[in-house]
């Protein structure tokens, strides 16, 4: 049997196969398809430091190979996540990396230090976030922004922080270099990149909030080309996502340099490709007869 475990930042996963946030909720409505105890990890929907309603309908829209969506980060709030959902995933044999928002610098740091003492392994820090004091642009779309935001939280967090990178920058490798100069463990990429989709018919936007973001198998190329070029340009390691939908894909990332991988837009078209993504990813090691999954990490130079 080949060996499936990964190290990020010092947490041990059993294997490298996680969900990517916003696509699993927080394991509930999954766990009747998938055995959460084959996950590595479970990435929960993000939470915020209050409860977030989320942007007007219809905020999601099918596009050739993927999907659009602009939710909005609808959320209940950190107070209901951790009295619901972090008791419901304790129950499971599988790491919990719960995925944070916020408006501000100062919310990110308040949902962080409120994780401080609860039994979650690993924060992921969603910086596609409009900074509201800064105009609204992105935290994760200015260098500068994003390493300061990243010592901010580095100062509240015990557990190890995961930076997770919009790909909607001009060079990928100068955000990366700024997670990791602000202290940042790990960084997880890509979120979803911009998109528009107009509904002839109708002579309007598909989406109520005009542009969303753009997810599935249609960003994959892009994703492991970013993957590839952040693991060649810093030394922590990698999430690699975006349009995952079989061990291939997922194999193709671990070998651009990720150490671990997320599964997204694929679990609302089958929602058992986390655990088929697993399954598939031993047998390739079987087949391949490759002892240890840490031996494909960037292999591909």
């Amino acid at each position: 049997m080949s060996k499936m475990s990964v190290n990020l930042a010092g947490v041990t996963l059993k294997n490298p196969v996680m969900t990517a946030s916003g696509t699993f909720g927080s394991g509930a409505e999954y766990s009747e398809f998938v055995d959460l105890n084959h996950l590595g990890a479970v990435v929960t929907k993000g939470v915020a430091n209050v409860p977030w309603p989320g942007n007007p309908t219809p905020r999601v829209a099918e596009t050739t190979g993927g999907m659009l969506n602009a939710i909005g980060l609808q959320n209940p709030g950190i107070d209901v996540f951790c009295e619901r959902d972090i008791p419901f995933l304790l129950k499971y044999d599988t790491k919990i990396i719960v995925n944070v928002c916020g408006k501000t610098t100062e919310d990110y740091c308040e949902v962080v230090e409120r994780l401080a003492n609860e039994p979650v392994d690993m924060l992921e820090i969603n910086v596609s976030c409009p900074n509201v004091k800064e105009g609204g642009i992105a935290f994760g779309q200015n260098p500068k922004a994003l390493e300061a935001i990243t010592k901010e939280v580095k100062k509240y967090a015990k557990q190890p922080v995961i930076m997770k990178l919009s790909p909607n920058v001009t060079d990928i490798t100068e955000m990366a270099r700024a997670a990791e100069s602000g202290g940042a463990d790990v960084v997880s990429l890509i979120n979803t990149i911009t998109g528009m989709k107009i509904d002839i018919n109708r002579r309007t936007f598909a989406l109520a909030n005009k542009t969303g973001g753009m997810s599935g198998p249609a960003v994959k190329p892009v994703a492991v080309r970013m993957v590839y070029q952040v693991a060649n340009a810093v030394k922590i390691p990698i999430i690699g996502m975006g349009g995952i939908a079989s061990a291939e894909d997922a194999l193709e990332f671990i070998m651009a340099g990720a150490t671990a991988v997320s599964v997204g837009t694929a679990n609302f078209i089958n929602p058992y490709t986390t655990q088929e993504v697993v399954d598939g990813m031993e047998a390739f090691l079987e087949k391949q007869k490759v002892e240890d999954i840490n031996q494909l990490i960037g292999c591909v130079k």
